[in-house]
Formats: structure tokens, C-alpha cells, sequence
């Protein structure tokens, strides 16, 4: 595998510039950090500046990272807190958001196949991307944030639901049987990871926490790549084992003490968003087809119009999961985190490609409204939030509100 050593130096400088920009423009307004990561890769790739052009080597470790960021959606939903009417009010307004792109997307689309790819992309959630957000604005734990997280847990792990049995090629009876295969042994794996306290792993654990081992984190690497492998070898899409990799390892480090799992969850954060996700992020502005979309009218066209339905797709079903007594600023807020994608939105739009079912413009398009979407629609959501609140936050675990930090 040859190596262009100008993209091997480049994209890592840009992912270290793009928190130094967005820290400059975070005295103005908050912009998430990946819009950056994909502008600076746009700015330096071959539709402007042409300065890193697709290479192979960055683009296994953009696919890593890209697998990096599933897994950490997967470790981080609390299922417990999840459960019940938040998730199942989820999984109703996913369903829904199907129906809607599906017929959104036969309608807009030249052939039902490329329909079909359309559909599934306007389904998707960055779930991904939306929960550092929520992290650092202090949501996780707060009604609402488990709202968004269930909407997102539903419109990640539907999309790829979806790909595994309308995306793989297969017929949908076949490709029903692979997937049972591998939720089977998935939850087989998870039942005898939640069996006992495992003291012998959290002793290891523990000890080589400060040391050269790093058990956890090589453990975390191997349990990627061995779900990852698994879907792949049955032909399904490799985020799906990605995902199931972070539920997992939640699953076994539950009984881990507390201490330990702080620390470890430092680690991997280090791994994830300090290495392999910035790539993916850089990546994406890199490979972005500028051209095609400038070139043909009708993609440029479909651009607001992908934009638009993104919020009547996935963002109207998403309200559903509002907690009770929402009020219209939360509902909104709600529905435009439902409606920022663009993980899945790559990945889907990539399959198409490669199997000459959308055409080029029409994937630019969609990959370009996704970027709006996460440039766009968090900002606005945070803000309706801060409103609902007053312009106060309530912090986990306390009782009262103290003024949100700008």
C-alpha cells in the first residue's frame, strides 16, 4: 500500500489546527468541532486547493475511525435509562421516518434501487457526533438528553438495520437470516459478558491502567475488530459491528470500579476523538465530490431540498420522543438534533456509489446537506434549548440551575 506522505503530515495538521479555528470562532459563535475538520479537508483536497489527494492509506484509517465513532455511541447510551417510553417512542418515530423516505426517495429518485439508498439516508442520525455535544453542554443525564439519546440510538442503529437488508445486495429473506445470525451471537456475547462480576478482567484492568499494557484499550481495539470482521464475513455493513462492539464493552465494564472506568473512558476518548475520528471527519472534506455537485443544476438543487427533508423526515417522527411536558423550544431543539446526520449518510451514499446506483451529484448532494446538518441544526438546537431553560441549565445530579457558560 503506497503512502502519500503529503496527506500523511497534512491531514493530521489539519486535525490539529481545526479545535484551534473553532476555538478562535467560539468567541463569535459555537460551532461544532467536525465542521471544521470537513471544511479544512474540503479547502485541501483535490475540488479547490488539491493539495491531499484520495489516498488509500488514509482512507483505512478514516474507515477506522469512522468504525471508532459507532463503537463510542454503542459504550456511551445508558439502555437503562433509555428504556421504556423514550426508546419505544424512538423506534415509533424511526419507523415512521422510513415510511416518509422511502416514499420521499421513490419519488425523487430515477430508479427504485436508487430510491430505496435515498430513503435510508434521510433515516439517520449522528448520534456520534450530537453526544459530545450533549456531553459538554451538560445533557446526558437530563430528560431531554435522554430523549435526544434515544432518538439517536434509533436513527443510528435503524439506518443499519436497514443497510444489512435492503443495502447488501442479498434478497431481503437471505439477508433477514445473515442479520439474525449476527444478533444472535451478538446478544449471546453480550448475555455471557453481563454473567458475573468478572474480578479477574477488572484486576488486570486495573493494573495495567498506568502502564505500558493498557489492557483496556487494546481489548476495546480487538473487540472492533472482531465484530467488525463478523459483519463483514456475513456480508453486512461493518458499523453494525461497530456499534454492537461499544454495547459490549459497556456491558463488561459495568461492574469495573469507577475509577477505573473514568479513566478508561478517558483513553478511549484519547484513541477515538484525539486520533482516528478527526481523520474521518478531514476525510470526509478530502473526498467530497465539490465538482459534481457544482457541475449538475439538479444537484445543486437537490441540496436545500435533502436539507429540508431531513428535518420532515427524521426531524417531525423524532418529536414523538419529547418528554412529557416539553415545551415548544425542547420539541423544536429535538427535532433538529433528530435531523443531524452525516455518518451514516457517507456510508450509505459510498455503497451506492460503488454499486453505480446514485449518481455522483445526487450523493455530493446528499453528503453536503449532512454537512449542513451538523453545521447547522446542533447550533440552532442548543440555542431553543438554552431558551427553554430560560438561559439556565440544570447539571446531573444537582438540584438546582446555575447560568450556562458562553
Amino acid at each position: 500500500m503506497a503512502v502519500n506522505p503529503v496527506a500523511l503530515v497534512l491531514v493530521p495538521l489539519l486535525a490539529v489546527l481545526a479545535p484551534l479555528v473553532a476555538a478562535a470562532v467560539g468567541r463569535v459563535a459555537k460551532v461544532p468541532l467536525v465542521v471544521f475538520e470537513i471544511v479544512l479537508g474540503l479547502v485541501v483536497g483535490p475540488s479547490i486547493l488539491g493539495w491531499v489527494p484520495a489516498d488509500e492509506f488514509i482512507g483505512v484509517l478514516a474507515n477506522l475511525g469512522l468504525a471508532m465513532l459507532f463503537f463510542m455511541a454503542g459504550n456511551e447510551i445508558d439502555f437503562a435509562a433509555i428504556k421504556g417510553r423514550p426508546l419505544g417512542r424512538a423506534s415509533l418515530g424511526w419507523v415512521i421516518s422510513l415510511v416518509l423516505g422511502l416514499i420521499v426517495g421513490l419519488l425523487l429518485a430515477p430508479s427504485i434501487e436508487a430510491g430505496v439508498f435515498i430513503g435510508v439516508a434521510l433515516t439517520s442520525t449522528a448520534l456520534g457526533t450530537i453526544m459530545p455535544m450533549l456531553r459538554d453542554a451538560g445533557e446526558l443525564s437530563t430528560p431531554f438528553g435522554r430523549a435526544v439519546t434515544a432518538v439517536g440510538a434509533a436513527g443510528e442503529f435503524g439506518p443499519l438495520i436497514a443497510i444489512s437488508l435492503f443495502l447488501s445486495g442479498r434478497q431481503p429473506l437471505l439477508a433477514a437470516l445473515v442479520l439474525v445470525v449476527f444478533v444472535v451471537l451478538t446478544a449471546l456475547a453480550i448475555w455471557l459478558a453481563s454473567r458475573g462480576p468478572h474480578t479477574r478482567l477488572h484486576a488486570i484492568i486495573t493494573a495495567t491502567r498506568h502502564s505500558s499494557g493498557q489492557f483496556a484499550v487494546r481489548l476495546v481495539l480487538l473487540f472492533v475488530a472482531a465484530l467488525v470482521c463478523l459483519s463483514i464475513a456475513l456480508g453486512l455493513d461493518m458499523l453494525l459491528g461497530a456499534f454492537a462492539a461499544g454495547v459490549l464493552y459497556r456491558v463488561l465494564l459495568a461492574g469495573a470500579p469507577a475509577e477505573d472506568k473514568e479513566a478508561i473512558e478517558s483513553k478511549l476518548e484519547a484513541v477515538a476523538f484525539g486520533f482516528l475520528v478527526p481523520i474521518f471527519f478531514v476525510y470526509t472534506g478530502v473526498t467530497f465530490d465539490l465538482t459534481a455537485l457544482l457541475q449538475s443544476p439538479n444537484a445543486l438543487l437537490l441540496l436545500p431540498v435533502f436539507l429540508l427533508l431531513f428535518l420532515v423526515v427524521r426531524g417531525l417522527p423524532g418529536m414523538l420522543t419529547a418528554p412529557p411536558g416539553a415545551s415548544g423550544n425542547d420539541r423544536a431543539a429535538l427535532a433538529l438534533f433528530s435531523a443531524t446526520g452525516l455518518p451514516i449518510i457517507v456510508a450509505v451514499t459510498n455503497i451506492g456509489l460503488d454499486e453505480g446506483i446514485l449518481q455522483p451529484g445526487t450523493a455530493a448532494a446528499l453528503v453536503g446537506a449532512g454537512m449542513l446538518s451538523v453545521l447547522l441544526f446542533p447550533l440552532i438546537a442548543l440555542s431553543r434549548r438554552r431558551r427553554a431553560l430560560g438561559g439556565l441549565r440544570l447539571p446531573p445530579d444537582e438540584g438546582v440551575h446555575v447560568p450556562v457558560e458562553c
